[in-house]
């Protein structure tokens, strides 16, 4: 999800083409999917600072899980597995800086 793949620039630059790159399957567990939809949904919302990234932006879920139709009451359920998407998502983000 944060790791950018090749352009079809520098695909070409090969002589290959987007679509001889194949695309990452991955599992997502069923109860895992309203977690998944909302941290998709904040991808614009991150925190930044002189480091880059430090966090989602936990004032903007209201809103956003409202807008998905999550219930106010669903958010503890969802909340520590969002953060595991968001801890996760920083790692990676911070993989690419070094």
């Amino acid at each position: 999800m944060y790791e950018r793949g090749p352009t079809a620039e520098q695909l070409g630059a090969l002589g290959l083409s987007l679509a001889d790159v194949p695309g990452e399957e991955v599992e997502v567990w069923p109860d895992a999917w309203p977690a998944l939809r909302l941290f998709e949904a904040m991808s614009t919302q991150w925190r930044l600072g002189q480091g880059g990234a430090s966090g989602l932006d936990y004032a903007a879920i209201p809103s956003t899980s409202s807008m998905l139709g999550i219930k106010r009451r669903e958010l503890p359920d969802i909340f520590p597995d969002l953060r595991i998407l968001e801890v996760e998502a920083l790692a990676v983000m911070a993989e690419s800086l070094e």
